[in-house]
This record gives structure tokens, sequence and C-alpha cells, in this order.
């Protein structure tokens, strides 16, 4: 029996989209319990004081807030892999391939932050959560195009992924800018001396994971400590690791490779459940209507759709792209709902723009709805937009990483 399960767990786990319905299961794992009367435990589990540190340096901080410091510090670091891969090598690496994705992703970030502070105009209070429905949550968005099947073009995924790559390095800018806290420049300063050092390493093409791992934790605590969001460390660190390592081993291939199940199936689906446990019971339509969690839910429908499948259609029209082989306007529609999945990153940056815990939960209450609908709608719009049969044809068609638009 285990022998039997074993290639098929194996095989599910090689998958992309895995992840994505996992993190799917961890958010409806939350929603349960947050509605039952286990959500005290719950909410106790996520407040437990955690404590490390040596000496005079001691970071205390309850569980929730090392889930999201921390934990997300690993899945920014991977991102960071997945940016200066593509960047170098990838679908980021020419103007031919990039700028479709690029144009697309820059009305998909913009139109949705102005439909939020459109509708938060007269609220000033919430105006700080304009960039929460500018976010995409690739391994969600992921999941739910691999049940329409080996019938999407790798074209198409391929674009989805491209976005949301050029999406990640928008968020990442719009964390540093305009989300840190109070900086500390002493520990801000034993941060960017760390990085100094694993720049050095980088450029010795040293081949072991080893000391860009422990010099990434180093670096972390110190951004963590100054004031500047430590998951941004993550993305430093990345950036330190050399494509090709001394004696021409592929060394952030290998990382990235290494890293993806961790992040995958541990970390996004922990964020997952740690942040999308959201009392329904007692809602009403007036809390739904709320210039909070309406101008997140449109701003992702709505903007998304507007920005994605609008700014794509004038770089083409124009010239400035062209659109990859066997994909139509009405996938790109499609895949503009898709992109308008924002959880993952839509609530870590929720997170970092309120601290009330009533705007947190009207932040979840706007993701989800938003998120919801857009992945009903974009999967049986897609489903429609689909050819009945297979045709692309290429190898590792469920490997969107390795596939670029045409």
């Amino acid at each position: 029996m285990v022998k039997a399960i074993a290639p098929m767990l194996r095989d599910f786990m090689q998958k992309e989209s895995a992840g994505g319905i996992v993190l799917i299961l961890a958010a409806l794992a939350a929603l349960v319990i947050a509605n039952t009367p286990l959500y005290d435990g719950y909410k106790a589990w996520l407040d437990i004081p955690i404590i490390a540190g040596f000496g005079g340096f001691v970071i205390d901080k309850p569980l929730l807030l090392w889930v999201n410091d921390g934990l997300m510090a690993v899945f920014f670091f991977l991102i960071g892999l997945e940016v200066k891969r593509e960047v170098m090598e990838g679908q980021l690496s020419s103007w031919n391939k990039a700028s479709l994705p690029l144009v697309a992703a820059i009305g998909g970030m913009a139109i949705p932050a102005v439909i939020f502070l459109a509708i938060n105009s007269g609220t000033p209070a919430n105006q700080a959560g304009w960039a929460i429905p500018a976010a995409t949550d690739i391994a969600f968005a992921l999941g739910i195009l691999a049940l329409l099947g080996p019938r999407v073009p790798v074209a198409l995924k391929a674009l989805l992924l491209a976005i949301a790559v050029i999406d990640d390095i928008g968020a990442i800018t719009i964390i540093a800018l305009f989300y840190s806290g109070e900086i500390n420049t002493g520990y801000l300063g034993m941060g960017a001396a760390v990085f100094v050092l694993m720049l050095i390493v980088g450029r010795l093409k040293v081949p072991s994971a080893i000391p860009y791992v422990l010099l990434a934790i180093l670096m972390w605590a110190f951004v963590l400590k100054s004031g500047v969001h430590a998951t941004l460390a993550g993305v430093a660190a990345a950036l330190t690791v050399p494509l090709v390592a001394h004696k021409g081993e592929r060394l952030l291939e290998h990382m990235e490779h290494a890293l993806h199940p961790w992040v995958a199936f541990l970390v996004i689906p922990i964020f997952g459940f740690a942040n999308a446990g959201v009392y329904l019971l007692g809602l009403n339509p007036a809390d739904l209507l709320a210039p909070l969690p309406l101008g997140i839910a449109l701003g992702l429908l709505i903007g998304k759709q507007v920005g994605i499948l609008g700014f794509a259609w004038i770089a083409v029209k124009s010239g400035m792209a062209s659109l990859p082989d066997r994909v139509n306007w009405r996938q790109i529609h499609g895949l503009s709902l898709f992109a308008a999945i924002g959880f993952t990153m839509s609530l870590f940056i929720g997170n970092l723009a309120f601290a009330s815990p009533e705007q947190v939960d009207a932040v979840k209450l706007g993701v989800l709805s938003g998120s919801t609908i857009a992945a009903f709608a974009g999967f049986f719009l897609l489903r429609s937009a689909l050819p009945d049969t297979v045709e692309d044809k290429e190898e590792d068609s469920d490997d969107t990483r390795v596939a670029a638009p045409a």
C-alpha cells in the first residue's frame, strides 16, 4: 500500500500547483476553526510568546509574528531567487519576453490601488491599505489553474507566472518604501555589513549553500531589530547567491528547487492557516459594503481585470508587445481574474498596514471575498475559453518556470 501511494505523493509534490491546493485547504481549515468553539484555542495558539536570543540581543514575539516576520522571510528568500533567475536567464531576461507581463503587471498593481483609494477617499484611517489589492498569490492562482488540466496552454501559465514575479518585485518595493517602522541605524548598519559579506561570498562563487543560509539568518535578525521589515532581508540575501558557482554548479537553481517544497507545503500553508481565520457567522451585508473590505474586494476583482487586460491590450495594439502563441484575449481575461487572487501577499501587506484588530479582520474579509469570487469567475471563464483538446505538447507542461511566452 505504501509503495503504491509513494509515487503518487511524489508526483503531487513535484507539481507547482500542488502548493496552492494545500494553501486552499489550510485557509479553509482556519475559516472553519474561526467559526467554531475552537476559535479561542486558535487565538491562544497564535498569541504564544516565543523568545530567542543571546546576551542582550533578544527577539520576543508572539507565534503569529514569528510566522509573519520569520517564516515569511523564507518565502521572500525564494521569491528573490526566482526573480534573479528570471531576470538573468528566464522570462524577464529580454524586452521581447518581458514587455507584455511587465506592462500587464504595472496595470494590475496601479488600477487596484486607484480603486481602493477612490472607495476609501472619505476614510483617511483606511488609506494605508492602498497596496493590499495590488498583490497576486501565485501559489493559490496556480492551484486553481491546475484544476483545468493540460488544456491550459504552457504560454498562458508562463505569462501568469511572469506577471506574478513582477508583481512580487512591486510588492517588495512597496513594503520597503511604505511599510517599514522607525529605523534603528545601528542594527541596520550591522545588517548592511552582513549583506556586504554575502556579496563577497557570492562574488567568490562559494559552491556551498551553508554560508549563504547562515549569513542570511544573521542579516534577518539585524534587519528585524532595525525596524525595516525583516522579510526584505530574505530578498536581499537571495540576490547575493550566484547563478553559477565554482566548478559550474548551478547553485541558485539548486537552492531554489530544494527550498520550493518547504515553502509550498509548509511555510505558505502555515501562514494561510495563521492569518485566514475570520469570524463569518455574525456578518451582515453592511460589513461587506464597508469602505475597507469593499475597496479591497473591488480593487482585486475590478482593478486586476481592468489593469491587466486593459494594459495588455494597449501594449499589443501599440506594437510594444505581442500575444503568446495559442493565447487569445478571452484567455488573458481569465488570467486577469486568476491574478485577482490576492490571498497570501494581500493578507501580509494588510498585517503591515494596520494594527487595529477590527481593521485586520476587515482586510481578511475583503481579501477572502474578492479572492474567492475571482477564483470561481476565473475558473469558469477560462474553462470556456480553452480548446477542447490539448494543443501544447511541450514537455514539462506543468512546470511553468521553464516555459517562456512566445
